[in-house]
Order: C-alpha cells, then sequence, then structure tokens
C-alpha cells in the first residue's frame, strides 16, 4: 500500500483500513507471544502502513480544516 493509493479513498474507508492494520498488528504479537513461526519483516510493514495511513488521515483532516474557514 503507498500513500497515493490511500489518498484517493475517503475518509471512512481509510478508518476502516486503520482499524484492520491495527488489528493485524494485535495478531501478530499475540502468535509472537505464544511461539508460532512469525516473519520478523512483516512487524515493520505493519508499523510503516499504519503510520502511512495516519499521515493520510492528518492530511485530509488538515485539509478539511483549511477549506472550512
Amino acid at each position: 500500500m503507498n500513500a497515493k493509493e490511500l489518498r484517493g479513498k475517503a475518509a471512512n474507508e481509510l478508518s476502516d483500513e486503520l482499524l484492520k492494520l491495527r488489528r493485524e498488528q494485535f495478531s501478530l504479537r499475540m502468535q509472537r507471544a505464544t511461539g508460532q513461526a512469525v516473519k520478523p519483516h512483516d512487524f515493520g510493514r505493519v508499523r510503516k502502513d499504519i503510520a502511512r495511513l495516519k499521515t493520510v488521515l492528518a492530511e485530509k483532516a488538515s485539509a478539511a480544516k483549511t477549506s472550512g474557514k
């Protein structure tokens, strides 16, 4: 997922995607805690996707705030 794709989505779609990524992050942590095989790069990928999504959400909120004035 890249920022260009995310910018084309609506805010509610982005919120749903954020929730999905948070659940995936939790699932990865639980898998690691129970000793299941987890690919280490998945932690970084999910964390970066969450950060990217939150950045786009903040940009949209800022744009809505400035256009509303």
